[in-house]
Parts: structure tokens; C-alpha cells; sequence
């Protein structure tokens, strides 16, 4: 629901440079400050301090920072390393956006280049006695702010890049991406139902480009179809993957060139799906995570029982769900439509990568029906038909894999609970 602006701002401040920058110059001017100060200081104050003891720990500040941010970035990429091969390739750009990251290091780049700036200035002898002493009194400051981001940094190394703190990060960031799909199934627009839409408007508006859909700015669209006295249906949703031979939009009325630049600057598209606005992604990368651990490479069957929970646990959510209608109090941008997500493309998101990829695991299949019967359980009328039919996919994919008929007829007791519950 946030404006593209505020969207791509948000996108901004989860770089690693514009952090880095912001220290920097943070950093420069820190160092500068006490040229001014000096200056509005009249009376001398109460003791001195020679440039060289100043320039004797800014010189040890600006070797050892250098130094310290050269090995944090090689841990950095090393983590990165780490989150792609253990977890998978997608969940690395959580790994990339994390905060306590990006803050330590764009901590030691300030801090070099503090110490950088006040050691050329201290050799142009442009501080005086009292400037000297607020340059010492800052760096005193400075090296205890590097010590509190040293002891944070390093709890923070025995978590990065850990598979269980990369799962983490994607069930925090799905389960942000379903409440907000929760609250607003259509992200404020009205609902489009793709098996009984309205009539297709004549006008079809195309997209020049490949790839996925990224973020949607409903309230420029909103703006324009309102101008405009039509009503805008969106056939895309974020994490769509578009391209020129299908069409993202239809409209009523008057074909408008305007109306269609409009609906065309309103769609980011990138190369890679986001965890923003898209559910679907977020159980994607979790699937992922699972059928990696599954693989007979790595044979790691607890990574997976661990993933069919966290899946409970965030599919519970939807028990709030609530059928979105055109008189909702919730709908910001009544000219628009555009689809919802669906319960069932959920499930089959999750639970048919793992099902397949655990076919020969009875452990798997056992958690697997446990996990869709504590679904059935939390919210019959929510969950039911999804949680029968991927209990009945599940059990048909056992039968062609188990061999022993003691392991089949365990699956099947859990399996005929599933449908009696």
C-alpha cells in the first residue's frame, strides 16, 4: 500500500553504501567540528593537549579500523557463502539487507575516515589548544562507540550466515509479507477474480519487459483511472512474472495513451522476486531451504521437519483472512481491481516441493500429515478442502516410495485421522 516513492526509498536505506556514505560524511564532518567550535570558545580550557598524542591514536585509529573493516568484509562474503549453500541462493538478499551488518561496517568506515580527516587537519595546524582538546574529547567518544560495535559485532559473527538464523530471516519476512496480505488481500484495491472476472475492458495494455513484478503503485493508478472514469483490472499481482505477450491491465472506455504509460510506470520489474508483498516467494524459499536439506547430499530430514513447522506456524495467520467484497472498509483504491492470494497456491507452494522431495522419508511424510492435520485443527472451515486435498497428494506420492507395509499402514492411520478430524 505504500506509494512507489516511499517503496523505493524503503529499497534505498537497505543498501549497504547509502549506510556507508551516511557515516562517512558523518564521520568528515565530525572530524571538521571542532574548527568552528574552537573559535566560539574564548577562555582557554582547563588543561592542554599536544597535537602528537592526538595524532599518535588517530594514526593507531586509522591503521587497525582499515584493517578491521578489510577482515569484516571477507566475513561478510563469507556469510553470504554460507546462507546461499546451506539455505538457498534467494534468501541471500535478506542476509545482504541485514542492519546490524551494514551498521557495524559502515561504523568502521566512518571511523577511518575520522581519523583520516582529523590527522590531516591536525597537519595543518588549523586546531588551536582548544581545538586539539574537543578533537581528543571526540576521539575518546569515538573509540568507545568502536568498542560497543566490536562486542556487537562479534555475538552478531556466531549467528550470520547460520542456516537457522537464515531461516529465521525468512519467516520473519513472509510472515510480515502475509499479515499485510491479510489485512489488505488486494493490497487496497478491489478484488479481481481470475475464474469469474468482470468483462475485459477493450483496452489491453502490454508491457516491453521480462520479468518479475516487484511492487505495484496502486495509488497513481488509482489517480489515473479516477481521472480518467474507468476502472483499471489488474491481471498481475507482485511476484507475477510478466512478459510482452501477455497483458498486465484491461480497461474500459476511450483507448488512452496516457492510461497505459501510467499503468506501465506504475510496475517495478526486477530480474528477482521480493519477499515484499509476496507470500508466495517467502513459502517458495522456505520449500527450497527443505528440499536442499533433502537431497541426498545433504540428508538433513530435521532441516525439513523444522520448515513443515514454521509453515504451521505462519499459515495459521490466515485463520483473520477475510473474504474481501467492493464494500470493505479496507479498500483504498476503489478504481482499481487486482487478484488475491490464493490458500491453495500457498499450500501447494510449501507442501508438494517437500512431499516430492521426501517421498522415501517416512519422517517426513508422518510430520507432513501432522502438520496438515494441526491445520484442520486450528480452523476446519479455513483449512479444510486444502489440508484434504495435499493429505490425499501426500499419501498417493508414500505409496509409490515406501516399501515396508508396516511404514505404510502408520501413514495411513495419520492419514485417515486427517480426514475424519
Amino acid at each position: 500500500m505504500i506509494s512507489k516513492w516511499r517503496w523505493l526509498l524503503t529499497q534505498l536505506t537497505r543498501t549497504l553504501w547509502l549506510r556507508a556514505s551516511l557515516f562517512a560524511v558523518l564521520a568528515i564532518v565530525t572530524a571538521l567540528i571542532a574548527i568552528p567550535v574552537q573559535s566560539l570558545i574564548e577562555s582557554p580550557l582547563p588543561f592542554e593537549i599536544g597535537s602528537e598524542a592526538v595524532r599518535g591514536i588517530l594514526n593507531i585509529l586509522a591503521s587497525s579500523m582499515l584493517a578491521v573493516t578489510t577482515f569484516s568484509l571477507s566475513v561478510m562474503v563469507s556469510a553470504y557463502t554460507a546462507a546461499s549453500s546451506s539455505a538457498t541462493p534467494r534468501a541471500t538478499q535478506l542476509v545482504r539487507q541485514d542492519s546490524t551488518t551494514q551498521n557495524v561496517l559502515a561504523t568502521f568506515i566512518g571511523s577511518f575516515l575520522y581519523s583520516l580527516v582529523g590527522i590531516i587537519a591536525l597537519s595543518t595546524d588549523v586546531y588551536g589548544e582548544n581545538g586539539r582538546l574537543i578533537l581528543f574529547t571526540v576521539t575518546i567518544g569515538v573509540i568507545i562507540l568502536i568498542v560497543v560495535t566490536i562486542l556487537r559485532w562479534i555475538e552478531h559473527l556466531s549467528l550470520l550466515g547460520r542456516l537457522s538464523e537464515t531461516t529465521n530471516r525468512v519467516e520473519d519476512a513472509l510472515t510480515q509479507a502475509m499479515k499485510q496480505r491479510i489485512d489488505y488481500p488486494c493490497l487496497g484495491a478491489k478484488r479481481l477474480d481470475k475464474e469469474n472476472p468482470p468483462k475485459k475492458g477493450k483496452n489491453a495494455v502490454y508491457i516491453n519487459k521480462v520479468g518479475y513484478i516487484e511492487h505495484i503503485d496502486l495509488g497513481g493508478l488509482n489517480r489515473c483511472a479516477e481521472s480518467n472514469e474507468t476502472e483499471i483490472c489488474l491481471y498481475i499481482e507482485p511476484g507475477h512474472f510478466v512478459h510482452p505477450g501477455e497483458a498486465v491491465a484491461y480497461y474500459d472506455g476511450k483507448q488512452s495513451d496516457s492510461i497505459d504509460e501510467t499503468v506501465i510506470k506504475a510496475l517495478s520489474i526486477n530480474d528477482l522476486r521480493s519477499f515484499d508483498q509476496d507470500p508466495r516467494f517467502g513459502f517458495t524459499v522456505l520449500a527450497e531451504i527443505a528440499s536442499r536439506a533433502l537431497s541426498p547430499a545433504v540428508n538433513d530430514p530435521g532441516t525439513a521437519i523444522d520448515i513443515l513447522s514454521r509453515a504451521v506456524r505462519v499459515l495459521s495467520l490466515w485463520c483473520d483472512h477475510k473474504k474481501l467484497d467492493d464494500s470493505n472498509d479496507n479498500i483504498a483504491y476503489p478504481y482499481v481491481r487486482m487478484p488475491e492470494v490464493k490458500l491453495d497456491s500457498l499450500f501447494d507452494d510449501i507442501f508438494l516441493p517437500i512431499s516430492r522431495d521426501g517421498a522415501g522419508m517416512l519422517e517426513i511424510h508422518l510430520r507432513l500429515q501432522k502438520s496438515l492435520l494441526a491445520l484442520k485443527q486450528i480452523s476446519p472451515e479455513c483449512f479444510a478442502e486444502c489440508v484434504e486435498k495435499h493429505s490425499d497428494l501426500a499419501y498417493q506420492r508414500a505409496l509409490l516410495a515406501l516399501d515396508l507395509d508396516a511404514d505404510i499402514a502408520r501413514l495411513q492411520n495419520l492419514r485417515n485421522a486427517v480426514k475424519s478430524e
